[in-house]
């Protein structure tokens, strides 16, 4: 029942045709920009902006000495930005560079797995060749002939 009256949320938002042509125009752009990194680096980017901005404003409001509630909201303000930001260069450090590593030695695997079912073509295609030709032996063979193989001989 519930997921019923989710459907009737969803249709009753794209029951303007004005937003479905803007959603059919966007779509490409939309599904990229959700199924990638890009949300996660722009509000990491916001986080480390505001984060730094408030670390800043707090420690100017600091060090002008308030007392009293002015010096409370100056501290909270200092300590709030200064988790906020560190709080994203780790995220960046603990998920993006491994992530991006991990991307970029997945393409290089790739590349080479291409490179060597490339190889791996070219000699099956060579031998391909030399199965479907016949040798000049074998077509001097008379039927019923057997195929000799290179032994020493008696005496010789």
């Amino acid at each position: 029942m519930a997921e019923n009256q989710g459907l009737k949320g969803i249709e009753s938002m794209f029951a303007d045709e004005r937003t479905v042509a803007w959603m059919e125009e966007h779509l490409p752009e939309l599904s990229q920009y959700v199924s990638g990194q890009r949300l996660l680096y722009q509000s990491l980017v916001i986080s480390i902006v505001v984060g730094l901005a408030a670390h800043v404003g707090g420690y100017v409001l600091l060090s002008s000495a308030p007392s009293g509630l002015l010096g409370l909201l100056a501290d909270l303000l200092h300590a709030l930005g200064w988790s906020l930001w560190t709080g994203a260069v780790v995220a960046v450090f603990v998920q993006i560079v491994p992530e991006a590593k991990r991307r970029q030695i997945k393409q290089a695997v790739d590349a080479y797995e291409a490179l060597r079912r490339e190889k791996a073509g070219a000699v099956g295609n060579r031998h391909k060749t030399d199965l479907e030709r016949p040798d000049d032996k074998q077509v001097e063979r008379k039927k019923g002939q057997t195929r000799t193989r290179n032994r020493p001989r008696k005496g010789g």
